[in-house]
């Protein structure tokens, strides 16, 4: 079993029926604000990308040194937030887009120790909304800082507030900003498996549920003009409305394996909902009524993905299929039937962004491949070596600036 993979998915949205997904942030419609980006599915609304790439590559703009953790990068139009762990001090640093150079940095101790001598970096990706950056570490403490600044404005110890455990790996749920609060998967006692802090002050909204976490994150939609978010916790799925922390229904999902856990995030598409796991869970596509969850199908055969989430597009999957450490494949499956279209071996694990009919595949081995979004068949379109093997977290592209996190560096590339 390979944690560190799993780990990287989870911090490693989606789009309703006629109605985007908005989260609760101002960042222009190009910027990467938080984990999966804008739309909380592994998309984003640029269309424009080169028709293709250099011999060597694409254009590169600038390398810099990284540290530990499966945290991905946010972007924007301007800057850059990286959260990962340098010594003894988990991090959390601004820098200029297009140069690389520093503008702020913000660090704290930590002594955060993994148990199986695996990365001991943040496995969180932080969430930005309204210049507040929000960061959840490997220990469980909360950060909100002044995006243009740096400057801390509150924190809060999820260990002392709710007695979190430490589980397999750290603390990894990835903020997500909704309403007035900031909302987590945090396994924590007495009713506080999910939580919501207020987004200006770090105190607590609510809690809710006595679930154990997962490395899954939450994602919200709107359905008859009612917000809900769902949350993939250890035990399956719940729907609730983030403003409350009630729950509207839930779908028990958990494998019959003890060391397994979820790491990817829910997909939404109108009323129904996408979720998938590996360790013998498999995937489940779920129709939400605004009461009840029904399943349609199911099946432990088609798209299990073990760290990854899948992106959407046209009415198919497209996602890594198997456990990372046994070779996971690439697959794409019709949406509303679970039917496979095609299987591409070969490529190892990754992650996958979106962008208009463009897939962009991260590889753990460092390989950025490029190609179209086709329930026909896998037509790769290009590749390049941009990172060393090892690369886990995900990705982020704002206005054509592809921004990537390896085991030991953070680059950045211009793919328009």
């Amino acid at each position: 079993m390979n944690w560190p993979s799993l780990l990287a998915g989870s911090f490693i949205g989606v789009l309703f029926a006629g109605c985007p997904m908005a989260p609760q942030t101002r960042a222009q419609a190009q910027d990467w604000p938080q984990f999966l980006g804008p739309h909380r599915d592994g998309s984003c609304d640029a269309k424009r990308l080169a028709a293709q790439w250099p011999k060597e590559g694409p254009k590169r703009l600038w390398r810099t040194p990284a540290g530990q953790g499966f945290s991905g990068p946010l972007a924007t139009s301007k800057h850059v937030f990286l959260f990962h762990r340098l010594g003894d001090k988990e991090t959390v640093q601004c820098l200029n887009i297009t140069t690389g150079e520093r503008v702020w940095q913000f660090d704290y101790k930590t002594t955060y120790r993994d148990d199986h001598g695996f990365d001991e970096g943040p496995r969180s990706t932080p969430a930005m909304s309204d210049d507040k950056l929000y960061t959840m570490g490997a220990e469980g403490l909360v950060h909100c800082l002044q995006a243009t600044t740096g400057k801390m404005i509150w924190k809060a110890d999820l260990k002392e507030l709710f007695a979190t455990p430490k589980g397999f790996f750290g603390m990894a749920c990835s903020p997500l900003v909704e309403k007035n609060g900031v909302l987590l998967n945090v396994g924590g006692a007495q009713g506080a498996g999910v939580i919501s802090l207020d987004r200006s002050s770090g105190a607590v909204l609510w809690k809710a549920l006595d679930d154990e976490a997962s490395y899954s994150s939450p994602a919200s939609a709107t359905l008859d003009n009612k917000r809900w978010t769902f949350f993939l916790t250890r035990s399956g799925l719940a729907v609730m409305d983030p403003s409350t922390g009630s729950v509207a229904d839930r779908f028990p999902w958990r494998s019959r394996t003890q060391a397994s856990v979820h790491g990817a995030t829910p997909l939404i598409q109108g009323d129904q909902v996408f979720i998938s796991s590996s360790y013998e869970t498999g995937a489940a596509l779920l129709k939400f009524d605004g009461k009840h969850l029904r399943k349609i199908w199911s099946a432990d055969d088609v798209l299990s993905n073990h760290y990854a989430t899948s992106v959407v597009y046209e009415g198919h999957l497209y996602g890594f299929d198997g456990r990372q450490e046994r070779g996971a494949s690439l697959v794409c499956v019709e949406w509303a039937s679970g039917k496979l279209k095609w299987r591409k071996e070969g490529l190892g694990s990754g992650t996958i962004t979106l962008c208009g009919d463009t897939l962009l595949i991260l590889s753990e081995r460092g390989e950025l491949i490029r190609t179209k979004a086709s329930p026909r068949h896998f037509s790769e379109l290009s590749r390049a070596q941009i990172l060393s093997a090892g690369t886990r977290a995900h990705p982020a592209l704002a206005n054509g600036l592809f921004v990537a996190k390896g085991k030991d560096s953070l680059v950045c590339f211009d793919l328009k």
